[in-house]
């Protein structure tokens, strides 16, 4: 892989591991960049790419929240003696999750190839990040003086996850942000912040395992050496990056709410639109 096709890999990466936990949409950043840095290889490796780098982001929620995620442990029950336990909380966690997943692999698998053919342009990620941009902005308001009633991912209901999750499915238009769907549906629901946060990421983790497989499959297992070392670098890429962006925004929404983001949306979207609009 050539030096200049390495940087731009890497900045992908970055741009990956910042964008895929704020509410500002990873894909929809990924399609504006590669209009500027365009890599050199086939669209067809780059559809697989867009959707396969997300690995390295979600591999960083895995190691970050190894201990809330993993239900197998062991404890010590007398002198020496030790037992394998299996922590049920956490179990139950993902039994919301699995009900979460549901609309995405209803809606999602079926249509995959039609939502990227009709949506996958500059112009959709404009209109998608004002629009969002602006939902984000009326639900925080609405927010301001309200006592969340769910302040514990313990205290979500199966029918809450459903409902989190139908938001989710949002999030297969390009600029629409998975995190920001599935965290406005949690705090439209009375979901602190925190918690919508937190389930997000967990949510993530079969979601983009699932699409990285869907994606592979229908891309095929012959990879060059050259694209194996792009999947590669731009994966680790994007896992160290989001293990500071994850930090930053667990440690932001316990101080401040979203609203920023939604400004910052509507912007970008602006930009976006007159800039293709002109050219």
């Amino acid at each position: 892989m050539a030096i200049l096709e390495f940087i731009k890999v890497v900045i992908f990466g970055i741009i990956e591991g910042i964008t895929e936990w704020l509410p500002i949409s990873s894909t929809g950043h990924m399609i504006l960049a590669e209009e500027f840095l365009k890599l050199n290889v086939s669209p067809e490796f780059w559809n697989m790419f867009l959707v396969v780098i997300q690995l390295g982001a979600i591999c960083a929620v895995i190691v970050l929240y190894w201990k809330r995620i993993f239900p197998f442990s062991i404890r010590n029950i007398s002198g020496n003696r030790n037992e394998p336990f299996i922590k049920k909380d956490i179990i139950i966690m993902w039994s919301k999750v699995a009900v979460a997943i549901l609309p995405a692999i209803i809606i999602g698998l079926p249509f995959d190839d039609l939502i990227n053919e009709l949506f996958f342009n500059p112009l959709t990620v404009a209109l998608t990040l004002i629009a969002y941009g602006i939902l984000f902005i009326i639900v925080e308001r609405q927010s301001r003086h309200k006592t969340f009633a769910i302040n514990n991912i313990s205290e979500l209901t199966y029918r809450s996850a459903l409902f989190i999750g139908m938001f989710q499915v949002l999030a297969l238009i390009p600029g629409t942000s998975r995190s920001g769907a599935t965290i406005i549906g949690a705090m439209l629901i009375g979901t602190s912040r925190v918690v919508a946060a937190d389930f997000t990421f967990f949510l993530a983790i079969p979601v983009m395992f699932g699409a990285s497989l869907l994606k592979i499959i229908k891309f095929g297992f012959s990879f060059s050496g050259n694209e194996i070392l792009i999947l590669l670098t731009g994966m680790v890429t994007a896992f160290i990056v989001s293990i500071f962006a994850i930090k930053f925004l667990m440690a932001y929404i316990k101080k401040h709410d979203f609203t920023v983001f939604g400004y910052y949306r509507i912007i970008l979207g602006l930009v976006v639109a007159v800039y293709f609009l002109l050219t």
